[in-house]
This record gives structure tokens, C-alpha cells and sequence, in this order.
């Protein structure tokens, strides 16, 4: 859970029910929406596996060092702790030399209904992971096993995914596109944010099919500042 200085705790199950709110954004949109309160949420270079999957759900966290770094510990079966509609998210600091993920933990993960995973590093089985239609998002693919190479070293502590920190609750959102963190603390103003650009985006699109030229429609519903902070 996060808890920040004077503000009050954000629940999993808060975090659960503004996730499925997001759900129905995309995360260009959500981006946008972010800029408005000069937050970056876009994960660079973070790239889905599986093309023309949705992924919303809330952060469940966790760091891998090199092995040689921390103390040796049987190879971790951490899905086990994930709960139902989180994304997990693994902090393997950009590593391509091993992987994290796999087709076995994809398996289980559509078994227990886990919303997606979020890889800073490489996945592997790209083929059971594209025949689960199941959504991973990852910096790159590669055959070598994480095992004896890397070990677990936090569960549910902030981690850094791309230069973006990473907070358990945190709301994951990834397309097509790529991958945004929603940072909980600030969900609820982004989500009023990502329905109003929305819902002006809705209407340029209906003025344009209408026949008004783009220039016009964009001028109308002010395409220009819709991403631009309110203060």
C-alpha cells in the first residue's frame, strides 16, 4: 500500500475501482492528462508482447537484483501473492542479458485473473504468452533464464520502471501504444482530466465527420491546450 506525507492511505480496493474507470481510456489520452499536472507517466521503451490487448489494473511491485548482490534464496513463486486485477510490475533494471517472465508464470496469471505484467528487463515463451492473449509489456524478448542470475530482493515497494517511479496501487494502463502509471495519489484529479480530453476529442471527431475542417473543429474544442496545465 502507499501511504504519502499528509495524505490519507489509498486502499487496493480504491485503487481497484478507479482502475476500471481508466480501463476505458487509452493511454495517449491518459498521457495528456497527466501533462495537465506536469506528471510523466509514460514508460519508454516499455512495448507489448501481444498487439490489440487492453491492460488495466493496479500495481503489484517487485525488484530483482543480481544474484551475487543479495542473499541467495530459492527461486521465488511470487505470483502466488498477486491479487486479482493487478498488473505486476518487475523492477529487473533494464536487464536483456536474463529474463523474468515466462510462459508458465502466464499460464498461472490467467488462472488467477491477474490484469497483466510489466517488465523492466526481457520476457521469454513469447508463443504460450501470445496464445494466452495475455497482456505483456516488456523492454525486449530473450531465451536465458533469470535463475542463478538474478534474485528477488523487494515485494510491494516503490520501484523505477523506466525512470518512472512505481508505487504498490499505482494504476497501470497499456495498448497498443505503450505503458502510463497513473500515480494513485493523483488518480481521481487525472481521471476528471482524461474524461474531459475525452470527451472533446469525441467531439472534434463528430464535427470532422460532419465535414468541418480538422483546423476548425481542433480550434473549436481547443485541441491545442487540452494537455496544458490549468495553472
Amino acid at each position: 500500500m502507499t501511504q504519502l506525507s499528509n495524505e490519507t492511505e489509498f486502499t487496493h480496493e480504491y485503487a481497484q475501482s478507479l482502475a476500471k474507470e481508466f480501463a476505458v481510456h487509452t493511454t495517449c489520452n491518459i498521457s495528456d492528462a497527466m501533462d495537465r499536472f506536469r506528471i510523466k507517466g509514460g514508460l519508454e521503451g516499455i512495448l507489448p508482447i501481444v498487439d490489440g490487448v487492453k491492460m488495466c489494473g493496479t500495481a503489484h511491485t517487485l525488484r530483482f537484483l543480481p544474484a551475487e548482490q543479495t542473499e541467495k534464496k530459492p527461486w521465488p513463486t511470487y505470483i502466488d501473492q498477486v491479487n486479482k486485477g493487478d498488473v505486476v510490475v518487475i523492477d529487473n533494471g533494464g536487464r536483456t542479458y536474463c529474463t523474468i517472465w515466462g510462459g508458465l508464470l502466464t499460464k498461472k496469471a490467467v488462472e488467477m485473473g491477474i490484469a497483466g505484467t510489466v517488465v523492466y528487463g526481457c520476457c521469454r515463451d513469447v508463443p504460450v504468452i501470445r496464445a494466452c492473449n495475455y497482456p505483456v509489456f516488456s523492454k525486449c524478448r530473450y531465451v536465458m533464464t533469470g535463475k542463478d542470475r538474478i534474485q528477488l530482493d523487494t515485494v510491494n515497494a516503490p520501484v523505477t520502471i523506466a525512470d518512472i517511479l512505481v508505487s504498490p496501487n499505482d494504476i497501470m494502463v497499456g495498448d497498443d501504444s505503450g505503458v502510463v502509471c497513473v500515480p494513485i495519489r493523483k488518480a481521481k484529479e487525472i481521471l476528471a482530466a482524461v474524461n474531459d480530453i475525452a470527451s472533446k476529442e469525441e467531439g472534434i471527431e463528430g464535427a470532422i465527420k460532419a465535414g468541418v475542417k480538422l483546423t476548425e473543429a481542433r480550434k473549436t474544442y481547443g485541441y491545442g491546450e487540452l494537455q496544458r496545465p490549468r495553472d
